[in-house]
C-alpha cells in the first residue's frame, strides 16, 4: 500500500517547496521518506543512501533554485529523494527498468540533473566547470546560477575530489560543496581522511553542534581544516537531519558567500527505516522487498555467482601461497574480498575510492615479490588505465587482474557495463588476457593467474549467476594462449571468447535442426591468441564467426588481424565479428540488452544463416 503523502502529493517542482513553512517542509521530508521507501520495495535498487539525504535533499530545493542553481550529486545513489522532488514522481516505479528512469542522474532525463553521474568522485570538478563557465558568461538550457556539489565521505577520499578542491581554491569561485559525512560508502570507509573527519566533531554530540548553531563566521581550532587550507570556507559540522537548522544555515550561505564554501553534514545512512538502518550496508542496494518487513524477494539461484566462485578459488590459492594477497577499492563485499578479508586480514587492502592508487599500490606488491590480485570491476578498471599501462604493463609487473562485472550488467545500464576491458587490456603489449566461459573456466583462470610470473594477466568475468556446471575441487593452471573445441561440426566455427558460450551452444542447437551443425569453440584468451587453433578453424570452415561480451577493437579484431596478415582472406573465408554496437545501452535485464546488442541465440542464428544465404532447408 502506497504512503499518506498530502504535503508531498502539492510538489511537482522544486519551486513549489517555497510555498511552505519551515515546519511543513520537515513534514514533507517525512512523507518523502515514506514515498522513497515505497518505490524501491516496489523497484529494487540504492535505498540507504537516499534515505540519508532525505532532510538535505528538501533543504537544497528548498533555499536554491534548481534547475538554474545546478546541484549535482556525486554517483548518484542518494538521488531518488531529488528525482521525486523534480517532476519525476510519477515515473519513479520505472527506476532501473527497461525504458524507464535511470537508477542514477542523467543528463537526457531532466533539467534538474545538469550533470550524468554512477562513477565516484566528480561531483566537484563538475561544479568548478559551472561555477566558470557561469562567470565566463556561459549559457545553457535551465540558466547558470549558484552550484552546489554533494559528495559523501567515502567519494572524497579519492584523489580527483582533492584535484578538484585544489584548483577550485586557487580560482576562489563561489560555489558549494557539501560533505555529506555517514561514514558509510558502500562499504565502510576505510583509511586516515574517515579518521580525520570523526575528528572534526569528535567529543561533540549532534545536539551539543545543534547548539552551537554552525555559521559562515564561525571559525574552527587554531590552524584550520585541510579544506581551509586548500581555500574553502569550512562550516560545521551540521546534523544533516535537522531541518531547523540546514534551512537557515542554507540561506545564509546562499546570501553571503563570496568564495568557495564546504558544508559539513553529518547524516546516517538508512535513516528512519529500520531494517535500512540494522543491516551491515544500510541496505545500500536492495532487490524488491516487504516494506513491513524489510525482507528481500530474491529469485531463488541456481547456481553460485561469478563472484563468489572467484572468491572461494582466491581463497584456496591463498591457503597453499602466502604471497598472494588481494586489493579492491572500495568494493570488498563487491568483489568477494570481503571472504579474503576475514580469512587472511593482513594480506588484504581495501585502498577506499582510489583505484588509480591501487593498481600502482598492486605493481610495487608485484615488484616486492608479492603475487597482488587486484580485484576491479571493468567499468572502474577504467579510471585506473594510465596506471595499467604505465605502472604495470611498461614494467612487465605480475600483477592479477580479477575483472569483474565484464560485459552488459543490467539494471546499473550504460554507467556500469564493462565494455571495453577485452579492447583496452588486449592492446598491451606483454598483457595475458582471458574470459571465462562458466564457473569452472573461472576456477582454472584464477589458478592460471597465480601461478603465472612472467607478467601482467588479467581474467574477466560477468555479474550474476553462473552457468550451473559442476566445479573441479581445484582449478588447474591453463597452457597460456590455448583455446578448446568444445564440439566438431563442419561449414561454420563459432569462436566464442567468454560468457556467450552458453548462447552459442543454444544457436548451434536451433542450427542443428535446420541441418547446420557448427563447430563451437572457446578461445579462452583474448591476448595471446591461439594461432594454431584460429588457423585451423578459418582452414576446415567456409564461415569464421567470432564472439565476445566486449566492444569493437576487442578479440575479434585480433583474431581478423591473424588472419589478415596470414593471407586467410586472400583465400575467401567468410569472416564476422559479433561485438557491442557502437551504443551505450540504457538499463534493462541482461537478457534485454544483449538483445539490443544482437547476441543472444537467436541472433547467433540469425547471423550464421545471413552469411550462409539463408536456410539450407
Amino acid at each position: 500500500m502506497k504512503p499518506q503523502t498530502p504535503l508531498l502529493d502539492q510538489v511537482t517542482l522544486p519551486e513549489d517547496l517555497k510555498r511552505f513553512s519551515d515546519p511543513e517542509l520537515a513534514q514533507i521530508a517525512d512523507e518523502l521518506r515514506a514515498e522513497t521507501i515505497s518505490v524501491v520495495s516496489e523497484t529494487g535498487g540504492h535505498l540507504g543512501a537516499g534515505l540519508g539525504v532525505v532532510e538535505l535533499t528538501v533543504a537544497l530545493h528548498a533555499v536554491f533554485e534548481a534547475p538554474r542553481d545546478k546541484i549535482i550529486w556525486d554517483v548518484g545513489h542518494q538521488s531518488y529523494p531529488h528525482k521525486i522532488l523534480t517532476g519525476r514522481r510519477a515515473r519513479m516505479r520505472s527506476l532501473r527498468q527497461q525504458d524507464g528512469l535511470s537508477g542514477f542522474t542523467k543528463r537526457s532525463e531532466s533539467l534538474f540533473d545538469p550533470f550524468g553521474a554512477a562513477h565516484s568522485s566528480t561531483s566537484i570538478s563538475a561544479a568548478l566547470g559551472f561555477a566558470v563557465a557561469r562567470d565566463l558568461g556561459g549559457a545553457c538550457e535551465g540558466g547558470l546560477g549558484d552550484v552546489v556539489a554533494v559528495i559523501g565521505d567515502g567519494a572524497i577520499t579519492a584523489g580527483m575530489a582533492y584535484e578538484a578542491m585544489n584548483n577550485a581554491g586557487h580560482l576562489k569561485k563561489r560555489l558549494f560543496v557539501v560533505l555529506n559525512d555517514n561514514d558509510m560508502s558502500i562499504a565502510p570507509p576505510v583509511g586516515a581522511m574517515r579518521d580525520y573527519l570523526a575528528g572534526l566533531y569528535e567529543g561533540d554530540t549532534l545536539q551539543g553542534a545543534a547548539a552551537q548553531a554552525p555559521s559562515l563566521d564561525a571559525g574552527r581550532a587554531a590552524g584550520g581544516t585541510v579544506f581551509e587550507n586548500l581555500g574553502f570556507t569550512y562550516v560545521g559540522p551540521i546534523d544533516g537531519h535537522n531541518l531547523a537548522q540546514m534551512l537557515p544555515l542554507l540561506r545564509e550561505l546562499k546570501e553571503r558567500a563570496t568564495g568557495p564554501v564546504l558544508l559539513h553534514v553529518v547524516t546516517q545512512k538508512g535513516k528512519g527505516y529500520k531494517p535500512a538502518e540494522a543491516a551491515p550496508d544500510k541496505a545500500h542496494a536492495t532487490a524488491k522487498f516487504d516494506v513491513s518487513t524489510g525482507k528481500q524477494h530474491k529469485a531463488q539461484a541456481n547456481a553460485p555467482s561469478y563472484t563468489s566462485v572467484f572468491a572461494q578459488a582466491l581463497l584456496q590459492e591463498a591457503e597453499a601461497d602466502s604471497r598472494i594477497c588481494a586489493v579492491t577499492a572500495a568494493m570488498p563485499d563487491g568483489t568477494g574480498l570481503n571472504l579474503f578479508a576475514e580469512r587472511f586480514p593482513s594480506r588484504c587492502f581495501d585502498v577506499a575510492i582510489a583505484e588509480q592508487h591501487g593498481v600502482t599500490f598492486s605493481a610495487a606488491l608485484a615488484a616486492g615479490g608479492m603475487k597482488p590480485f587486484c580485484a576491479i570491476y571493468s567499468t572502474f578498471l577504467q579510471r585506473g588505465y594510465d596506471q595499467v599501462v604505465h605502472d604495470v604493463a611498461i614494467q612487465r609487473l605480475p600483477v592479477r587482474f580479477a575483472i569483474d562485472r565484464a560485459g552488459l550488467v543490467g539494471a546499473d545500464g550504460a554507467t556500469h557495463a564493462g565494455s571495453f576491458d577485452i579492447a583496452f587490456m588486449a592492446n598491451l603489449p606483454g598483457m595475458v588476457v582471458m574470459a571465462a566461459a562458466d564457473e569452472a573456466e573461472l576456477k582454472h583462470m584464477v589458478a592460471t593467474a597465480a601461478a603465472y610470473d612472467e607478467g601482467p594477466i588479467a581474467f574477466r568475468y560477468p555479474r550474476g549467476e553462473a552457468v550451473g556446471v559442476e566445479l573441479p575441487e581445484r582449478g588447474s593452471v591453463l597452457e597460456i594462449g590455448k583455446g578448446r573445441v568444445v564440439q566438431a561440426g563442419a561449414r561454420v566455427a563459432l569462436l566464442s571468447l567468454g560468457a556467450r558460450l552458453e548462447e552459442v551452444r543454444r544457436a548451434a542447437e536451433r542450427l542443428a535442426a535446420r541441418g547446420i551443425r557448427p563447430t563451437i569453440a572457446d578461445a579462452r584468451f583474448a591476448k595471446p591468441l591461439d594461432r594454431e587453433m584460429i588457423l585451423d578453424l578459418a582452414a576446415r570452415h567456409e564461415v569464421l564467426i567470432t564472439l565476445e561480451e566486449g566492444a569493437v577493437g576487442g578479440f575479434g579484431s585480433h583474431v581478423a588481424q591473424l588472419l589478415a596478415e596470414e593471407g586467410v582472406f586472400d583465400q575467401g573465408l567468410a569472416y564476422r565479428s559479433m561485438v557491442l554496437p557502437d551504443v551505450f545501452i540504457d538499463q534493462a535485464s541482461p537478457k534485454a540488452m544483449y538483445d539490443v546488442a544482437a547476441m543472444n541465440a537467436e541472433q547467433i542464428e540469425a547471423k550464421v544463416l545471413d552469411v550462409l544465404g539463408g536456410d539450407p532447408r
